[in-house]
């Protein structure tokens, strides 16, 4: 009963907490609420009219939902590239970052879950997913094994901070023998989210273009590439404009795994490459539509050799980084990495593994006005919970909100 008063006072602190900010904080927030209620009407529009109003169709039935939710599948899995240093091998460099990792992990997965619902078409149809109620058809299909693990992995990612944080901020040190084996759990669960997603792919026979068995490891490679990418660009942000200081030990160790795995991303796409062109069959199609296009359709052209050159241009400049020791470019290079294997990820992915069709035909894809609208939104929702969460955390973490302190405010005055 004691622990759910603390929690309660948590919440509300929390919330008091999130509506104190200086302006550019009240400006960001303002934002994310217009792109959220302009993902709202769009969603209306798609809820009310069905998905008859998005771009999607019989030949390619996934689109900018699943792509988006492909790609945070492994932003998500990224939080254990600070989870593994910080809780098992005690890298104390790390420890400043990790409930920050953690965080966005928990954004990140509430927007894998937000981007299948709107993918439904509905959210009443996401009953089919519920064991015991629908049709579960565990552990035969392999969506049911991608519920279970995108569940439990936040599950974890919600527990072991909320342990943390509820014992710092009754100004108590947590207890490792609660939250250490979660953690060590949690490294493992974060590698099968993303292979689990893998294999939902490889394992449709009728989609050559994703029957591949280095398809698992480009997976977790891209996912070890963009998701620390990403944590780099929003602790360089924390760390200038907030008192919550990051050490540079580590924004280098970051900037090293995101290098290695961006070395590793790229080496597997020259692989995958290599066994579509170098002896082609009528299972190359896709990648003939996805690098010159075919019989004069082209729609993704453009957007794949963005992607390369992306690519490109961050790993040349991760590798002179850890060369050099210079952070100068960082930045630049986590933006553009982060922004290629999102790409590469998402159209570059799924879009491709419908085309041509069943039949040979070739039938494009083009997001309409209503899918990338609900997209924004979805990703401005997934910002907004972060950005409460992380300061919430940078709060307590400084010792700015603690229950002790509150309740000896309290017997004062009386």
């Amino acid at each position: 009963m004691n622990q759910l008063k603390i929690f309660s006072s948590l919440v509300k602190d929390s919330i008091s907490n999130a509506m104190q900010g200086s302006r550019s904080y009240h400006i960001w927030m303002g934002v994310l609420t217009f792109f959220m209620l302009l993902g709202a009407y769009c969603y209306y529009q798609q809820i009310s009219q069905g998905l008859i109003v998005t771009g999607m169709h019989d030949n390619v039935s996934w689109g900018l939902y699943i792509s988006n939710f492909t790609f945070l599948v492994g932003v998500a899995a990224a939080a254990v590239m600070l989870v593994m240093p910080t809780y098992v091998l005690k890298d104390v460099d790390f420890s400043k970052a990790v409930l920050i990792g953690e965080g966005l992990a928990v954004a990140a997965l509430i927007m894998c879950l937000a981007f299948v619902t709107v993918d439904l078409g509905g959210p009443g149809r996401a009953w089919h997913l519920i064991p015991g109620i629908g049709l579960f058809n565990f552990p035969q299909s392999m969506l049911a094994w991608d519920v279970i693990v995108l569940n439990g992995y936040l599950f974890i990612n919600i527990t072991i901070p909320l342990y943390i944080l509820m014992s710092r901020y009754q100004n108590k040190e947590p207890n490792k023998k609660f939250y250490l084996p979660g953690a060590m759990i949690s490294v493992f669960w974060a590698v099968g989210i993303h292979m689990v997603t893998a294999f939902l792919y490889a394992g449709l026979p009728a989609r050559p273009f994703w029957n591949t068995s280095l398809l698992g490891p480009r997976f977790l490679a891209s996912a070890f590439a963009a998701g620390p990418a990403l944590i780099i660009i929003i602790l360089e942000i924390i760390s200038k404009y907030t008192d919550y200081k990051i050490a540079e030990k580590s924004f280098a160790k970051l900037a090293m795994v995101v290098t290695v795995a961006a070395q590793v991303n790229l080496i597997m796409l020259i692989s995958e490459l290599f066994k579509e062109f170098y002896a082609q069959t009528h299972h190359s199609l896709s990648a003939v539509y996805l690098f010159f296009g075919l019989h004069g359709k082209t729609g993704l052209v453009p957007w794949t050799y963005a992607s390369l050159i992306l690519n490109v241009v961050a790993t040349g400049i991760l590798t002179m980084h850890l060369i050099l020791k210079s952070y100068r470019w960082l930045t630049v290079a986590c933006v553009c990495l982060f922004v290629g294997i999102w790409i590469e990820k998402g159209m570059g992915l799924i879009i491709p593994g419908f085309i041509p069709g069943a039949w040979g035909d070739i039938v494009e894809y083009v997001p309409t006005w209503i899918e990338i609208g609900v997209t924004i939104g979805i990703w401005a929702m997934g910002a907004f919970i972060f950005t409460i969460l992380a300061k919430s955390a940078i709060s307590i973490e400084l010792g700015r909100m603690r229950y002790k302190e509150k309740k000896q405010s309290v017997s004062t005055r009386g």
